[in-house]
């Protein structure tokens, strides 16, 4: 989501602040898909849009270009480069991989896993559908069964040897030493860090996180294409409920064309200080989240392991 002047902007400010590694994950989006609106604004959203007076105007392309934003990490190397939402070439994992960039490839499959390690991939986050936010897979496999987590670490591992980066539904020391158990050799935790100090998320967003973990909202959560038309789990809300019946594949425009569509709703629903309109990516164990420092939960994991 970031243009790459800005991403080239970022990457140079992060290395005249720490020597330590760093990584940059990218959204893996063929031209077309990136560049190509060939559907309209469904009519629910825009008569939403009109009744509500929100301006809409699409911009030129849905999404910023992929082949320019890899090319930042060609020309100016991070220590760590992950992807998400599809895979990129072979040869891509060696050219990355020659300027000393450890390549993380993302899978929700097994299947998906076993492609990252056949292209040369250093490792693979395997996210389980108790994960919050959008899901990483991009293989049909990957919606049609979606796996728990322990289910897609132990079948994993019994196809590849590629290292494995556990990831959904994790908040606890316990959670950590059960994706080791299970054959990961990192976990990678994403919710209980939302209601910490140095989460960026914005203020409603983070108490509507809060009020879930706190029994005054409930803790639901559900996987939907409505914000954006590809998989994401977020806490239950209004627009969830109220366009619900909208969800299936064949009403909703693809990602990231329904994404570049709700745009507007979403920042509506920011700017009003309004929880039930925005996307509030959350996974399943959202009840356990926490108003802390940072460096506490951090404190708390390592604690009991």
């Amino acid at each position: 989501m970031t243009a790459p002047d800005v991403l080239d902007s970022q990457i140079n400010t992060i290395k005249t602040l720490t020597d330590r590694p760093f990584m940059v994950n990218l959204m893996v989006l063929s031209e077309q898909e990136s560049s190509t609106f060939d559907t309209t604004i469904p009519d629910w959203l825009s008569h939403y849009y009109q009744e509500n007076n929100i301006e809409c105007a699409l911009p030129e392309r849905p999404a910023l270009s992929f082949a320019d934003q890899i090319q930042v990490l060609y020309d100016n190397p991070v220590p760590v480069a992950s992807f998400t939402f599809g895979i990129i070439s072979a040869e891509q994992v060696q050219h990355l991989q020659g300027l000393g960039t450890r390549v993380i490839g993302t899978a929700n499959h097994p299947l998906e896993a076993k492609a990252w390690s056949d292209i040369g991939a250093d490792a693979v986050c395997v996210q389980g559908v108790e994960a919050g936010g959008h899901r990483g897979g991009w293989l049909a496999q990957s919606e049609t069964d979606p796996l728990g987590l322990l289910t897609l670490i132990t079948q994993t591992r019994a196809c590849t040897d590629i290292p494995l980066i556990a990831a959904g539904g994790i908040m606890t020391g316990q959670d950590i030493k059960a994706v080791q158990t299970a054959g990961a050799e990192l976990a990678q935790i994403g919710t209980a860090f939302l209601t910490t100090d140095k989460c960026g998320i914005n203020d409603i967003y983070k108490q509507a996180l809060l009020d879930a973990s706190e029994n005054k909202r409930s803790a639901e959560t559900r996987l939907t294409r409505l914000f954006s038309g590809k998989q994401a789990r977020g806490l239950l809300n209004d627009y969830l409920r109220d366009f619900a019946r909208f969800e299936s594949a064949h009403e909703l425009p693809p990602y990231p064309q329904l994404n570049a569509m709700t745009k507007f709703l979403r920042g509506h629903a920011t700017n009003n200080l309004d929880p039930e309109y925005q996307s509030l990516w959350a996974g399943q164990g959202v009840a356990l989240v926490r108003q802390e420092r940072t460096i506490e939960l951090l404190e708390r994991l390592v604690k009991t392991l």
